[in-house]
Formats: C-alpha cells, structure tokens, sequence
C-alpha cells in the first residue's frame, strides 16, 4: 500500500484540561456530501486517538507540502504543540496556522476496521485557509502534488 499516495493531515481536538489534542494522519478522505461526512483511520492502539475520542469532536488541519518540519513535530513525542501557532475556533477546536483547510466534526461512528478504526465524522464547519500544494505521502516520504495539464 506503501505505493499509493495518501494526504496528511493534523487531527486536532482539546482535551478536558484544555490542553491541545492531536493525531497525524494519512488516511483521511471525503465520504459523503449529503449530509457532510469525512473519515480516517487511525490505529487502534494510538493514545493519541484514545484522547481524541473522548472530547466527541476534532478538527481536520489539512496540511501544504511546505509544512514538513511542523508535521513532523506534531507525529512526534514530547509537546507537540511547543512552538506551534493555532488559534481557537468557535467551536473551541484547536486550527493550525498555515494549513490548507480546515473541517470542524463531531463524532458520527467508530467502527473496527482490523487494527484501525474508521472515524466517521459529521461535518459542521468547513473553510480554506489558503491555497497551496498539499502535503501528499507516499513510499514513507513527504512531498507534494506537480500538475502535468
């Protein structure tokens, strides 16, 4: 599967304490657009999904190919957040600066996919943030998208 490519994106939530919550991943994609759904999979085991689960709510940051050392920083250990800019929504939800879009959810389902999950999420609030290559993934490289028309 390593030779598909796949987007990165940054799931965000906060945390009861109201620390910032987040999850990279490269599974995220569109499921339905009436209603809004979107989905990804993260793996089971991941404690940083667990902690993302129990807020019923994130945020999807989709990330530009030019925000490697912050993707990088955020799948890693330690503070994640220490020196990354984002803003609050209205929602309370935690938006990366620089990102591409962002999609605002709740929770819809959580199904057992072997040893992910499939997160289905209810779409609420949408919006691009700016324009630019997206950060794609593939054969365990980053990179992003050339056009050829």
């Amino acid at each position: 599967m390593g030779h598909y490519p796949t987007g990165v994106a940054a799931i965000t939530s906060v945390a009861a304490d109201g620390s910032p919550l987040v999850l990279v991943v490269g599974t995220f994609t569109s499921v339905s657009l009436d209603p809004p759904l979107v989905g990804f999979l993260p793996d089971r085991r991941s404690a940083s999904w667990g902690a993302i689960e129990q807020t019923g709510r994130f945020a999807v940051n989709v990330l530009g190919a030019d925000q490697a050392a912050l993707c990088g920083q955020l799948a890693g250990k330690g503070d994640k957040f220490a020196g990354v800019d984002y803003s609050l929504s209205g929602r309370g939800l935690p938006l990366l600066d620089g990102c591409l879009l962002t999609i605002e959810c709740t929770i819809a389902s959580v199904q057992d996919a072997g040893d992910h999950v499939f997160v289905l999420g209810a779409v609420e609030e949408m919006a691009v943030r700016r324009e630019g290559n997206p950060m794609l993934f593939l054969r365990g490289k980053f990179g992003g998208f050339t056009a050829q028309v």
